[in-house]
């Protein structure tokens, strides 16, 4: 096997399980490929705690076969050798990598490899597939098992995986999936590259900060890793996107369980915070809507409510949602060019005495009813069919309510969170019965209405496969 992309080291861990930060590595497999020399190199390790039973089974690696096995930090110096001068390669390589990278931190090393994903690469070049693990590539390319779950034996298939892409694929086509994963950002001089390498591939909302830790920006994605490296992208950046990373000095970013989660975070974030580069999500101190009231003659007239004054979540009559006064009015005059109503009846224009016909009428732009000609019952019908589409949705509940979400399975656990709402309001997420009680404890009389809350929580509801649950004052019983 003689590679056109230089030495090719290809890794596989067993641990005594799936969090890097809490579990330790029991077992190292490389195959390294340099030129056409092939070599390979194992060794069991001792974590320093118990293997579980469960991994035990899995993998057969027991207590008894790591006790006398040398300790990571005894085999620091030969594995930062082994792991220099070529490419890490790894299925899931964010486990593999992340697993190395964190221990050997921990005894005062860092690791810097180029790496490339098997997973992401068969997912490139298979996008049909559905399955992309070990096991289904066994399958799918008739790879030999010499062994599973044992470190060198599972090096040894993605050795053999890649190999068979690299003769089987057209030579352009597999040289580009590769190098989409070697591609580096380009990170602004006082940026560690260390602050990248465990950005999870996963829903959430990501924070930018600046000089005496100014929160710059707040951004969302449904894949976080993909999007924050976006904005490192050297090829055709927004002029914003170039001012916000040249003043960037740390990130942080925080997991969800999915999109109605990152989308409620960020809106909250944003409002709560105000990042300097965010200017859409901000709260709109004016957010008015138009209310239907009664005035003399027993007709029904356009009146500017104000979100500051009523309760929108259960308003009666509200149409419409906007962030002026300015606003309301052009969107209500450019309604009643449309629809040929009359201004006066509409509140939008004066006049000096009764009869006197407003502006629109002269210009034939409105059928009459400030002269009488049209009747006054029929242009409020026609008002109030104009206005329909902009109604305002009432609160379809009669109290909070937590919208389960629920994440895909990573590192062996499902995320899952409740977010607890009432009255179109986002009150917070929880992620345990505690967080929970804690939310519906100290819900306020009256929460404070937001526009694009409202728009967020309107578009979710509208999904049939959305799980609901009632909230009552301390408990939960399902609605849908």
């Amino acid at each position: 096997m003689n590679s056109r992309h230089g030495k090719l080291i290809f890794v596989d861990l067993e641990t005594t399980g799936a969090n890097h930060t809490s579990d330790r590595i029991t077992e190292i497999g490389i195959v390294e490929v340099d030129g056409g020399r092939v070599s390979s190199w194992s060794t069991l390790v001792n974590p320093g705690v118990s293997i579980p039973p469960f991994i035990q089974s899995l993998t057969g690696i027991t207590n008894d076969m790591v006790r006398d096995a040398p300790t990571l930090e005894e085999l620091r110096d030969e594995l930062l050798a082994r792991l220099s001068g070529g490419i890490f390669v790894a299925h899931n390589a964010r486990f593999d990598y992340g697993f190395l990278r964190n221990a050997l931190k921990e005894l005062g090393h860092s690791l810097r490899c180029e790496v490339v994903c098997t997973v992401k690469l068969s997912r490139k070049l298979h996008p049909h597939e559905a399955r992309h693990n070990l096991d289904a590539l066994i399958a799918r390319h008739g790879l030999a098992v010499e062994g599973r779950h044992r470190a060198l034996a599972d090096a040894e298939l993605i050795r053999q995986f890649w190999q068979k892409m690299e003769s089987e694929v057209a030579a352009d086509l597999f040289d580009e999936a590769v190098r989409a994963q070697l591609q580096r950002p380009s990170l602004p001089m006082h940026m560690s590259p260390d602050m990248l390498d465990d950005i999870p591939d996963a829903p959430g909302v990501y924070l930018f900060y600046g000089e005496n830790d100014a929160l710059l920006y707040v951004g969302k994605s449904i894949h976080l890793r993909q999007r924050v490296l976006s904005h490192f992208s050297a090829d055709h950046r927004l002029y914003k996107e170039m001012r916000i990373t040249g003043e960037i000095r740390r990130l942080e970013w925080r997991e969800t369980a999915g999109e109605i989660g990152a989308l409620l975070l960020e809106a909250q974030l944003i409002k709560d915070r105000h990042p300097i580069h965010n200017r859409a999500l901000r709260r709109q101190k004016e957010l008015c809507s138009w209310q239907l009231r009664p005035v003399a003659g027993g007709t029904l007239q356009p009146a500017l409510a104000y979100a500051s004054e009523e309760d929108f979540g259960r308003g009666d009559r509200l149409y419409g949602l906007f962030k002026t006064r300015r606003k309301a009015e052009t969107a209500l005059r450019e309604m009643a060019e449309a629809h040929h109503l009359c201004l006066v009846m509409l509140g939008l224009e004066s006049r000096t005495h009764a009869g006197k016909p407003c502006f629109a009428h002269q210009l034939r732009r409105c059928r009459g009813a400030c002269v009488g000609t049209e009747p006054a019952a029929l242009h409020q019908a026609r008002l109030e069919a104009a206005l329909a589409s902009l109604r305002v949705k009432t609160w379809p509940y009669p109290g909070p309510i937590g919208i389960v979400e629920r994440g895909a399975p990573r590192d062996g656990e499902a995320r899952r969170e409740v977010h607890v709402v009432d009255n179109w309001c986002y009150l917070g997420t929880a992620r345990s019965d505690d967080e929970l009680h804690s939310l519906l404890e100290d819900i306020p009389a009256r929460p404070a209405f937001d526009l694009d809350t409202y728009k967020i929580l309107a578009r979710a509801l509208e999904r049939r496969d959305l799980d609901v649950v009632g909230l009552a004052a301390c408990g939960a019983e399902s609605l849908r």
